[in-house]
């Protein structure tokens, strides 16, 4: 029973040498000296702001991509400890000694390592020789730009492993089946997606296959490239939503039912508040456009000019504008026409979807009102204001039809912060608009001198933020706060016409004084409904794809078309003293050969496509689909991740490139296999290939050596050796006048 044990247990395995040789060199050229700097190297004081967010659990909103990047960025924090205090302001600054450097930047250097055998087993799963891949290896371990961009707190390093560990995971599948953490790696996604569909064609005309084993191969496709990735995806974000529940400055672009659920903030505000808006109920209203800034109705004593400085007239009403700060005058009353108490009546009766409402500013007890009188900036629109009764033939135009935007059915009852409303008017169907929010005009900064002077007058309590004010604002007389108007209704809407309440109590004073003091004071009641995290997570992904940060001119940015011949650099880092400095700059070696293989791998297919439309057959029919198969992916992965970026409106730097040179530089082994096995065909071409290969991998590795002190950073240069370093014109090499 026991004959087993005579025997001993014997487990073997495989080890490939260069496999293992390859991963420990890459192991070297990306950790070593990996605390150097022990300063903010270039976007470290961008990234490290959300790892200290991430440390002190405050939520963030970042356009760059899915969250998973960052959160393994703020592992490396957690790892070493850090509790997110530093002051992530200016690149250079010292790193304070609570700081893990190394810990900081050992996941994307690790990351940034492991591309090396990960390029190591693409070629060889591509059915090249381990000598080419051995060279493609190579050159990714030799690749100055790669080794830059992997020893810092970055993300494009882990995004190029991921990329890579997603080619090799499909590949191996598809040989496998036939023997039986930015969103720009969604272009290489949709590069796998096409090629598995590719195959599957292939596979459906192969009459060798059942229809039950198609149907197994579809469906272990779309389990592995569709909803696992799905799966994960999702899973990305909801703890990244767990972990980030605290407050924080990125709030205001959310909605309000957004900033309610986390913790501080808004929902220290709103917590206890009646959840049904009720005649008699004080409200703040919210546009729900929330950019350029967030803004709330909002009216003081101030009236509009009587005449404009163009020569209109106006209705010289009371101001009605969009202002973008919490304040006592956003403060509006929710009155039944029918009646003239301005508190809650017991039970309290709900406004419901359709129903007609007067608003009554709650200070100055005037009416929202809106009539046929242009209004200040936008003359194609109504005037909007609180209605003062000057005794002329102007009556009140005061009723407004509540429509909740997101109900549900038309007997919704308008609920705070959850309903989405407009408020269209009874004699003009005009529709309350912010207009203010609808334009992209920057704000001056003195005028914020003019509004917390406003404020201070008013009693306010005003909280300022770092945002700048943008927007149609109003002149002087206006404050420089943001327009109101009345829009005509047409069969669309946009989100400027859609309001939300805030802030919510039921109104209990009747008498204008008690009123007043009862505004000033904070709500106490509770919402008790919080976001799902598939709400959370839909509007949180589609913040993310339509936030648009400002464009600015930077002095490393670049375009597309620089990077291909490397015409651009970005200085990294600057010792304080010395000429030690770091920069992002590509072998140019690798990048003028990988161009070359680019330039010829096209030439070399369409003069096969050719022949092989004339019925000639240069190659045999296996080396044409290896061929074809490498180029997919290497040429087709640099294709995918380069040529987006023409269409993009955004500021662009040369490290964009790094995803798209990586498949380039896994071309030229392809390449040059092809020309020893395929046009090379005597013993004497091959040789003369041969030694072209040691001159040129020569080559790569002396421009590696000569340009590893601003690689690494280190030993520091003098000017004479700094100024022949600077092979280009174009190249901004910083020399020190001493």
């Amino acid at each position: 029973m026991l004959g087993f044990l005579k025997e001993p247990v014997v487990v073997t395995a495989e080890i490939n040498v260069n496999l293992v040789a390859l991963t420990v060199m890459a192991l070297i050229s990306r950790l070593w000296g990996l605390c150097y700097p022990r300063a903010v190297v270039f976007d470290e004081v961008y990234y490290g702001q959300f790892v200290s967010l991430y440390m002190k659990r405050i939520f963030f909103v970042d356009d760059s991509g899915p969250p998973f990047g960052h959160m393994l960025l703020a592992l490396g924090g957690y790892l070493g400890g850090f509790d997110g205090n530093f002051l992530w302001n200016r690149i250079g600054a010292e790193y304070s000694m609570n700081v893990p450097v190394w810990s900081l930047r050992l996941l994307p250097a690790l990351a940034g390592a492991f591309c090396v055998p990960l390029a190591y087993q693409i070629l060889v799963e591509l059915h090249f020789s381990h000598c080419a891949a051995l060279g493609a290896a190579l050159l990714i371990l030799l690749e100055n730009s790669l080794i830059t961009q992997s020893r810092f707190m970055l993300l494009e390093s882990i995004l190029i492993f991921f990329i890579l560990l997603a080619v090799l995971s499909y590949l191996k599948f598809y040989n496998l089946q036939k023997h039986r953490v930015k969103y720009m790696g969604l272009f290489t996604y949709m590069l796998l997606l096409a090629t598995a569909g590719l195959h599957f064609w292939h596979m459906i005309g192969d009459q060798n296959l059942s229809n039950v084993s198609l149907l197994c191969h579809f469906l272990a496709r779309a389990l592995a490239l569709i909803i696992i990735p799905m799966g994960l995806y999702l899973s990305f974000f909801y703890v990244h939503l767990a972990l980030l529940y605290r407050s924080g400055p990125h709030d205001q672009i959310m909605t309000s039912a957004f900033q309610a659920s986390l913790e501080g903030g808004l929902a220290r505000i709103t917590q206890g508040q009646p959840l049904e808006v009720a005649y008699g109920s004080q409200i703040t209203l919210r546009n729900v456009l929330g950019k350029p800034v967030q803004c709330w109705l909002h009216s003081h004593t101030n009236t509009y000019p009587i005449r404009y400085e163009n020569g209109r007239g106006s209705s010289h009403q009371q101001q009605v504008t969009c202002y973008p700060f919490k304040d006592v005058n956003n403060w509006w009353i929710v009155k039944d026409p029918g009646m003239q108490q301005l508190v809650v009546s017991n039970p309290p009766r709900p406004v419901r979807h359709g129903h007609i409402v007067q608003l009554v500013h709650g200070i100055t007890t005037r009416y929202l009102n809106t009539h046929d009188v242009a209004a200040p900036l936008s003359p194609h629109s109504q005037e909007v204001s609180c209605y003062i009764d000057y005794n002329i033939s102007m009556p009140a135009q005061n009723l407004w039809r509540v429509e909740i935007v997101n109900r549900e059915s038309d007997s919704d009852v308008w609920k705070t912060i959850l309903s989405e409303v407009r408020f269209v008017h009874v004699n003009t169907s005009a529709v309350l608009k912010a207009s203010g929010v609808m334009f992209m005009c920057l704000q001056l900064l003195l005028h914020a001198v003019l509004v917390i002077s406003e404020a201070l007058l008013r009693n306010s309590y005003t909280t300022i933020t770092n945002n700048r004010l943008s927007g149609a604002s109003l002149p002087e007389w206006g404050y420089r706060q943001l327009e109101v108007v009345g829009e005509k209704l047409s069969k669309g809407y946009h989100q400027s016409m859609v309001w939300n309440v805030e802030e919510h109590r039921y109104g209990k004073s009747q008498e204008q004084k008690e009123r007043e003091v009862e505004l000033h004071s904070p709500t106490q009641m509770d919402i008790s409904k919080n976001l799902s995290f598939m709400a959370k997570f839909t509007e949180l992904q589609w913040k993310i794809l339509t936030l648009k940060n400002e464009d600015t001119e930077h002095k490393y940015s670049s375009s597309a078309l620089d990077w291909i011949t490397m015409d651009t650099n970005i200085a990294y880092w600057l010792h304080p003293t010395s000429g030690a400095q770091i920069h992002l700059l590509g072998n140019v070696a690798t990048w003028a050969s990988a161009n070359a293989a680019a330039l010829l791998y096209l030439c070399l297919s369409l003069w096969y496509l050719l022949r092989r439309r004339r019925r000639i057959y240069d190659i045999p029919e296996d080396a044409w689909q290896l061929w074809m198969s490498a180029g997919g992916i290497c040429a087709g992965g640099w294709a995918v991740n380069y040529l987006p970026f023409f269409l993009m409106e955004k500021t662009l730097f040369l490290y964009h490139y790094l995803p798209a040179v990586t498949f380039q530089i896994l071309l030229i082994p392809v390449v040059l296999q092809h020309l020893g096995d395929h046009l090379c065909r005597s013993v004497l071409l091959k040789s003369m290939l041969s030694a072209l290969i040691v001159a040129w991998f020569s080559s790569v590795y002396f421009v590696y050596c000569t340009f590893s002190p601003v690689t690494y950073g280190q030993p520091a240069l003098s000017p004479t050796e700094l100024r022949a370093l600077r092979w280009k014109d174009t190249w901004n090499i910083l020399i020190r006048k001493h």
